[in-house]
């Protein structure tokens, strides 16, 4: 990856993604910059181009924007899928930092946002989510993840500026093998999110 690649944005729109010059900048520019896209969750699937120019995101357009502003700044453009049951599933882009993962990412809990890169492996990044995944009856719902996809696979549709919607990429996600992080006995004896925690994850929400 070469720094300095306009990858076909305007002055204008690599203005703004160059002075995202950090994970912890572009997770800023995430939480205040963009609103939460709840109420069009599942029905777009924009482009950086178009989250840039609308100002909105959901976990799976914010996970994409974070990863081609890694792109801009000579970072390989990372994500990884997350698979819940009984919700829904949530995409994260990764990134490394002296050997180590971390990740950036939209989110309506606030609890399943930016993580420092500290965690050795994907699995150490993904399990620090667990307690943080729950769904509106309090239940405890990821299982599994993906393997990091490398959005540099999807250039031939123009994945960074396109102005349609990037289903491609979901039915992607959804179709390439996840690893599971809990054995069926773990899963029926999990507890409820505590209820401070549930009400954390939920300051700032988007009703």
């Amino acid at each position: 990856m070469r720094t300095g690649n306009n990858f076909a944005f305007t002055k204008e729109e690599l203005s703004i993604l160059r002075r995202l010059s950090s994970p912890e900048k572009i997770q800023y520019y995430l939480d205040n910059d963009l609103k939460y896209n709840k109420e069009l969750d599942g029905e777009t699937c924009r482009s950086p181009r178009r989250v840039m120019r609308d100002r909105t995101a959901h976990c799976m357009e914010g996970a994409l924007f974070a990863a081609a502003v890694l792109r801009v700044h000579g970072h390989r453009p990372l994500i990884i899928d997350l698979e819940a049951v009984r919700d829904d599933d949530h995409i994260l882009a990764v990134f490394k930092r002296h050997g180590h993962w971390g990740a950036i990412a939209k989110s309506n809990y606030s609890g399943l946002r930016f993580r420092e890169p500290v965690y050795r492996t994907i699995r150490e990044l993904v399990m620090s989510y667990f307690e943080h995944y729950y769904n509106l009856e309090g239940e405890k719902t990821l299982r599994a993840y993906s393997r990091p996809v490398d959005l540099s696979r999807f250039d031939s549709i123009n994945w960074m500026t396109s102005e349609e919607d990037l289903w491609e990429i979901g039915r992607y996600l959804c179709a390439i093998p996840h690893r599971n992080i809990l054995t069926p006995e773990m899963a029926r004896s999990l507890c409820r999110t505590d209820e401070r925690l549930y009400a954390a994850g939920l300051v700032g929400a988007v009703k």
